[in-house]
């Protein structure tokens, strides 16, 4: 096959051979001089400009784009990102339409999800009442040993005692976090909840 790269004066030389089979394709493309060229193939130095397939009437049949420029890349990616936000929000739409009926519902869901989680929270916090009280009795005990107490004859505390102690201390900081996130949750849950209200009543006309 020829490889050619021609300017306009030479076009209906070479769109007939389109026809016979000579050639698959004949391309236009404008350098950044500003010089219209056709080709039935693309020279390397001009790969990155966009081009125009023509038919075997010279009629644009398809356009191929040159190499983006970053902006052009990143205006891409925005839509993108857009478009994919807006398929999201139907899907949810669809699915909040679908799950409830009215405002009471999502209301009386979201309620039992509160108990839940103060649920959770009380246990917890009962749990670290109890251990607190716990640690106090293991430090009191503690205060009679070295190095703890004052007492300069007072016997070197039990190694028991303190792997208790510590023990004890870590449960409470584990339980504290775990109380910590309950509420977070919570409050998460909560502002969701919310969103979905409002969102209900936009789709409802409330």
């Amino acid at each position: 096959m020829r490889k050619t790269a021609i300017t306009a004066a030479a076009l209906l030389s070479l769109v007939p051979l389109i026809a016979t089979g000579e050639v698959d394709r004949v391309y236009k493309w404008v350098d950044e001089e500003g010089q219209v060229h056709y080709g039935d193939s693309i020279p390397p130095e001009y790969s990155d400009l966009p081009k125009q397939v023509l038919n075997d009437f010279g009629v644009t049949v398809d356009h191929l784009d040159g190499r983006k420029t970053e902006e052009q890349l990143a205006a891409e990616r925005k839509a993108a990102a857009l478009k994919l936000q807006k398929e999201l929000q139907i899907q949810a739409d669809r699915a909040l339409l679908a799950t409830y009926l009215s405002v009471d519902e999502i209301v009386m869901h979201r309620d039992r999800r509160v108990e839940l989680f103060q649920a959770q929270s009380r246990v917890t916090e009962l749990y670290l009442r109890n251990l607190e009280r716990r640690l106090t009795k293991l430090k009191r005990d503690a205060s009679r040993y070295r190095p703890y107490s004052t007492d300069p004859e007072a016997p070197l505390i039990d190694p028991d005692l303190v792997a208790d102690i510590t023990d004890t201390q870590d449960t409470i900081a584990r339980h504290q976090r775990n109380l910590l996130k309950f509420q977070e949750d919570e409050r998460v849950m909560v502002t969701r909840f919310q969103g979905d209200i409002n969102r209900f009543k936009s789709l409802k006309g409330l």
